[in-house]
């Protein structure tokens, strides 16, 4: 027979044996073979006072199953149905102090190979059977489990970004499990509890709910399974309470910034009620606002006209008065100046003497009245004297700062002085000689050549009108485009009054120069400056050479499969523009771009250059654009925050982020007369054919490249060379002319036409050019065609204002160096870049940049920290409105850094932003900033490395 029946054979003897013989049982405390009575459970059946409980095999080790019955003569464990061999027991016999009753106690063991090897419908289960004399007894079934606990949770918890006060459910299922697992949640590593936080609940299905969030419960938060067999943690859901910003409220208006006039006036608030928190949105709107305001200018008082005298009274005195009422001193002006009263002697026969009339009275001292009377009448006359010098010097003195006729050192010598000719300055190209070609596309200012279309040459200025002269008192020359304005009748005061006409500018001839217009130089006939190319999903950049316009079209701003046919213009006739009003001027060249129906999924940024030196106290500068009906609209004032564009203001450029394709121009206004505008004098020379003459023109034009490259293509047609570098001079709002004068001509050699040597421009003539240039001529004449040098000095000065010295040092022998010509490139063109190479940051690196920045981060590490490092963090509203702001925030710091090759600035911003947030973590120094530091060590610097190159090769590929 196999073991199993034997084991049943076996089982069934013994329990005969053992129910019919039972082995004596003695006690512990009775002499041995004496047996105690039975006689208390004769009549019961077997009683469990333990049962087998359920039970799990952990990994390999067995587990023990437990039986106590009393009365029981045998207890047997059955498994599965099968009785468990007798081997496999292990049973003990004990009597209960308490109850006296006897007690039998049965265990086995379980092996984890037992339950694996068992297949049956139902888990593996065992249970006890208890014999006594009057039957059997049963247990319950207890089950035998092998314990395990699964890696993988069927659901993980997901990060979360909630605002303030707004409801968290974080969802968790754990790995499946026997027995099932328990879930805990953990915060930060630290468990949570619902007991001792009330807004905390952990339900039953293991979701975490926190009913209303506070700023406190940003955090990490891990779901934690466990059972017997092990412990399983989730993966981190990151969970940002944010909380958006609100306004605080405005703050009182400040005072008027002028003493007296027009000024402005502001007030601000902040978003600080509350301040934007871990990602929340900035507040919506302007932060500052403006309005104008007038302040009153002070009158002083004025006198009425004096009284009629009064009767002359019996002491030989009249009196007379006058009121201070004409006007009377308001708003804090002086008071008159003088007496009010006035008394004097009468001898009109009508007043007495000791009751005699005073003409019969005979004068006791009529000597010494005459006396007094001469020595008076003197000493009046030397005073008046006095008075009248003084007065002749002053006038001098004021209009002889190069308002009258300048005197030549040279003169002092009586026309003979030997002269030492220097040779030309070395390592400047701008200036001509001998032996050295003139390369006007070289300037402190513009990075870019000179160039125009080789077809426009010739009619890309109208000819300049003919220069009127006339001589005034002191050999004052006054000249102009037109006639000229009578202009400084008084003294302007310290600060613009209140009607300052803002209308210096009609001063100016309109019959001759037409309506002050947004227009570009000189003609309304000159041709458009165009310039267009396709671009893709790519972008690129469209530039106008040599005239500080370029629009760049971001990465992803079209989309993908799609291209559109972008174009640029510089305007410059004035049919199309609108009269600008008061004293508003334009400071740089008008652009379009489009076509109208553009549509991008992000701003442009375009760069325009202009004049002003830029002052939020001096200048009110705003942005236009053109209607569908050709009016001009205001966009926005630079100074003011708007979310429907963006404009940043540097010293020599304008960058702004525009969605809406049409006409753009930057419209200054002067506050004070402390705004300045910057004007470019450049002096230019030739020689008359056939002549003893030699011309020199000296210009003044408006500071932007746009403006210049009209100069240059004027004098292209003249044939004229650039004398002296060009230079910068500051032109104040203080309504005084601007002059321009001719020094240290060598008298014994060249003669001046027509014997004048300083002339004038009015101040409305200067200040209202609206990026035309003015021009005067000096004409001297050899007296000996063997003179082939000319060594002078040209001095441009605005009345109690700025001065720039143009030194002028160059042969002028006839034939002696032909013409050369301004331009050296013959292929130069308008161009555009698309594709990498008209960008700077790569585009591998821009996208990581983007998807550092644009994430929310519990740590404050977002597109507003780096707008703040790269110094773009003015009208952080407009990058809130937009899809990603880093990527436009980029986009203006790629529009801005145009003309560098370097990627400096934008990796020592990424290092700083590094840096800080690895001292703010200490923690977990490699988790938060892995890709930041990629970034400046290895991706940023590398493409900078690889920019230099391209950027030498970077003209031809430039597509017209």
């Amino acid at each position: 027979m196999d073991a199993r029946t034997k084991g049943r054979f076996l089982f069934t003897v013994g329990l005969l044996y053992g129910f019919y013989w039972p082995a004596p049982v003695f006690s512990k405390g009775n002499p041995a073979g004496q047996s105690d009575t039975l006689a208390p459970v004769q009549g019961t059946l077997p009683h469990f006072i333990q049962e087998p409980e359920d039970a799990y095999i952990v990994k390999s080790n067995p587990i023990k199953l437990r039986c106590r019955a009393t009365p029981a003569l045998q207890i047997f464990f059955k498994c599965n149905g099968e009785w468990v061999h007798q081997n496999e027991h292990t049973s003990q016999e004990y009597k209960d102090h308490n109850t006296g009753l006897k007690v039998r106690e049965v265990m086995i063991n379980v092996s984890r190979q037992q339950v694996e090897d068992f297949h049956g419908p139902e888990d593996y289960w065992c249970l006890c059977v208890a014999w006594s004399h009057l039957g059997t007894s049963k247990s319950r079934k207890a089950t035998v489990r092998i314990a395990y606990l699964r890696k993988n949770f069927e659901e993980d918890p997901q990060g979360k970004e909630v605002p303030i006060s707004g409801m968290i459910v974080l969802h968790c299922r754990p790995p499946e499990g026997v027995p099932a697992a328990e879930v805990v949640w953990l915060k930060n590593d630290e468990p949570l509890s619902s007991l001792t936080d009330d807004n905390i609940d952990t339900r039953a299905d293991h979701n975490l709910i926190i009913n209303e969030a506070r700023l406190s419960d940003s955090g990490n938060y891990t779901c934690l399974a466990s059972n017997i067999v092990a412990k399983r943690r989730s993966a981190t859901a990151a969970v940002i309470v944010y909380v958006n910003g609100g306004w605080s409220l405005w703050t009182e208006w400040s005072a008027c910034n002028v003493p007296c006039g027009r000024g402005i006036q502001k007030r601000s608030r902040t978003c600080t009620n509350p301040a934007p928190l871990n990602g929340g949105a900035f507040c919506e709107g302007m932060s500052v606002q403006k309005i104008t305001c007038n302040a009153v200018c002070p009158i002083d008082g004025g006198w009425d006209e004096w009284s009629e005298w009064t009767v002359c009274s019996s002491q030989c005195e009249r009196q007379r008065s006058r009121e201070c009422n004409s006007p009377a001193p308001r708003h804090r002006g002086k008071i008159c100046e003088g007496n009010s009263k006035a008394t004097e002697n009468c001898t009109d026969g009508l007043c007495t003497q000791n009751r005699k009339l005073l003409h019969d009275v005979k004068p006791q001292n009529m000597e010494n009245s005459i006396d007094v009377a001469l020595y008076s009448g003197l000493g009046a006359g030397v005073v008046a004297v006095v008075i009248l010098v003084v007065a002749v010097m002053l006038y001098r003195k004021n209009h002889s700062d190069y308002g009258v006729d300048v005197i030549d050192s040279s003169a002092l010598t009586g026309g003979f002085q030997s002269f030492n000719f220097k040779t030309t300055r070395q390592g400047n190209p701008l200036l001509l000689n001998s032996s050295m070609q003139p390369d006007m596309t070289v300037g402190r200012t513009y990075s870019t050549p000179l160039c125009f279309h080789d077809s426009a040459d010739k009619e890309l200025f109208d000819p300049l009108p003919d220069i009127k002269v006339k001589v005034q008192s002191s050999f004052m020359v006054s000249l102009g485009v037109a006639e000229r304005a009578e202009f400084h009748a008084k003294v302007p005061s310290e600060s613009y009054p209140q009607d300052l006409g803002c209308d210096f500018c009609s001063t100016v001839d309109k019959s001759k120069k037409g309506p002050l217009t947004l227009n570009g130089p000189f003609s309304s006939s000159r041709e458009q400056l165009r310039t267009s190319g396709v671009f893709g999903h790519v972008g690129g950049r469209l530039v106008v050479p040599n005239t500080g316009v370029s629009l760049l079209v971001p990465h992803g701003a079209v989309a993908e499969n799609m291209s559109w046919e972008m174009y640029m213009v510089i305007n410059q006739g004035e049919a199309s523009s609108q009269t600008l009003e008061g004293c508003e001027i334009l400071l740089g060249p008008e652009v379009t771009y489009g076509p109208s129906g553009l549509d991008l999924f992000c701003p442009v940024a375009m760069t325009i250059a202009h004049c002003a030196e830029v002052d939020a106290e001096n200048w009110n500068i705003q942005l236009r654009r053109k209607t569908q009906d050709g009016k001009w609209e205001e966009v926005m004032s630079v100074e003011e925050e708007a979310t429907a564009c963006y404009c940043l203001m540097d010293s020599a450029s304008c960058h702004l982020l525009l969605d809406q394709p049409g006409s753009y121009a930057l419209v200054g206004e002067p506050l004070t007369q402390a705004a300045v505008k910057r004007l470019k004098l450049a002096v230019f020379g030739s020689i008359e054919s056939g002549s003893l003459n030699y011309s020199l023109r000296v210009y003044c034009v408006d500071d932007t490249p746009h403006a210049f490259q009209g100069v240059v293509a004027a004098e292209k047609t003249k044939g004229g060379q650039l004398l002296e570098e060009p230079k910068m001079l500051p032109f104040r709002a203080n309504t005084f002319s601007l002059q321009v004068s001719i020094q240290d001509v060598p008298q014994f050699l060249w003669s001046i036409k027509p014997f004048t040597t300083c002339q004038e421009f009015s101040f409305p003539q200067v200040w209202c050019s609206n990026q035309q240039p003015l021009h005067c001529a000096f004409s001297l004449e050899r007296y000996s065609p063997a003179t082939a040098q000319l060594s002078c000095k040209i001095s441009v000065r605005q009345v109690k204002g700025h001065e720039q010295i143009l030194q002028v040092y160059t042969p002028v022998a006839e034939g002696g160096k032909e013409s050369v010509p301004f331009f050296m490139q013959t292929d130069c063109t308008v161009t555009s870049q698309t594709g990498p190479k008209a960008f700077k940051i790569p585009l591998s690196i821009r996208q990581r940049i983007c998807a550092t920045f644009d994430t929310a981060n519990a740590k404050g590490k977002d597109w507003q920290l780096l707008a703040q490092k790269l110094h773009l963090d003015r009208n952080l509203g407009y990058f809130a409105k937009q899809r990603s702001p880093s990527a436009v925030i980029l986009s203006l710091w790629e529009a801005r850094h145009q003309d560098t090759a370097d990627l400096d600035s934008l990796a020592s911003a990424l290092e700083e932003i590094g840096k800080v947030h690895s001292k703010s973590s200490p923690k977990d120094p490699d988790e938060a900033e892995p890709d930041l530091n990629h970034i400046q060590a290895g991706g940023l610097y590398g493409a900078g490395e690889l920019a230099a190159p391209d950027s030498e090769d970077r003209a031809p590929d430039h597509t017209g």
